[in-house]
């Protein structure tokens, strides 16, 4: 159970409007879902993926595993380690006074690291691992179709950040229990600062979405789909052609949410500046170059729903 010492309330919170076309979907089973991807990643920065081949049993299976881990008393749950910033955490997000109402596991999945998702039961492992690859392959095809539609030459232009032996991957297995009030902070407002990240979670709503007009979006839970994230090192990679989405998590059911996150990022030392094949001749580039370790201790300075990529522009894009 998460114990907070104060509840993080919405300030102002405006109830999200009715997404009346629908969130973008992309079935990655048809031939127009590349040119479906890259019209929801310039539109959005987000969209949903159906048909994706993941079985709906293995998917349910993990479900039941993470919610048994959440239901062991802490001393149990904190066996990973204390969430700094892997392992076990609750309430605190980040170095700089975030919180919210949510306890999580957060991993890294690079299999140099050591061992992969130590402290948590055989069975919660085997399930993760293979749930990790599987969606690490996912995100590798979606990447692989944007730069084709984009008509990038190289078709792995994206996609070999993520897959290199020493590419920075994570992955968060968030609990948000039972709300007891309207309108908490479950997960605060923010962008992803990796290249793209990919979510799937129970069928309990909880996701909002932050359109350009500044309006927050509910949108509807789908326990068989995948959500996909435009993160703000693709935003660079593609010179702001897609935006990064700004996402946010309200705890307001009388059920538990589960949301597990694939966050695909490069090695530290991969530098992240607008790929030349999708410059316009003479066309500058918004951004300074760095390199992903630089971004990633500039990202961890900040707070939660502050404009990462500012520090790095070189003129304001708003």
């Amino acid at each position: 159970m998460v114990v907070l010492s104060s509840r993080p309330i919405l300030e102002n919170f405006v109830t999200p409007r009715k997404f009346t076309a629908g969130v973008p979907v992309v079935d990655l089973s048809r031939h127009d879902a590349k040119t479906r991807i890259v019209a929801a990643a310039e539109e959005f920065g987000f969209f949903k993926v159906i048909n994706s081949g993941i079985p709906i049993e293995f998917l349910e299976n993990l479900e039941k595993e993470a919610r048994d881990f959440f239901k062991l008393p802490l001393p149990e749950k904190q066996k990973p380690g204390a969430g700094n910033p892997y392992g076990y955490g609750n309430k605190n997000i980040g170095a700089k006074g975030d919180v919210g109402w949510v306890e999580y596991l957060l991993f890294t999945v690079n299999l140099n690291s050591g061992e992969l998702f130590p402290g948590i039961s055989t069975s919660l492992r085997e399930l993760l691992i293979q749930y990790t690859q599987i969606v690490k392959r996912m995100a590798s095809e979606v990447l692989e179709l944007m730069a084709e539609e984009l008509g990038v030459p190289a078709r792995d232009c994206f996609s070999k950040m993520i897959n290199e032996e020493n590419s920075d991957c994570l992955f968060r297995l968030n609990h948000y229990p039972p709300s007891p009030a309207m309108n908490l902070v479950g997960f605060g407002e923010h962008t992803d600062p990796q290249i793209i990240s990919v979510c799937r979670s129970n069928n309990i709503s909880g996701l909002q979405i932050c359109l350009r007009d500044g309006g927050w979006l509910a949108v509807p839970p789908d326990h068989t789909s995948f959500f996909f994230n435009v993160g703000d090192s693709l935003q660079v990679l593609t010179n702001g052609r897609f935006k990064s989405v700004k996402h946010r998590v309200v705890a307001e059911g009388i059920e538990s949410r589960i949301s597990m996150i694939f966050f695909g990022g490069p090695a530290m030392n991969v530098v992240i500046k607008p790929v030349t094949a999708l410059m316009a001749d003479g066309e500058e580039s918004f951004y300074n170059e760095f390199t992903w370790s630089e971004y990633k201790k500039s990202a961890y300075k900040t707070r939660l729903g502050e404009n990462r990529l500012r520090f790095f522009e070189k003129f304001s894009l708003q």
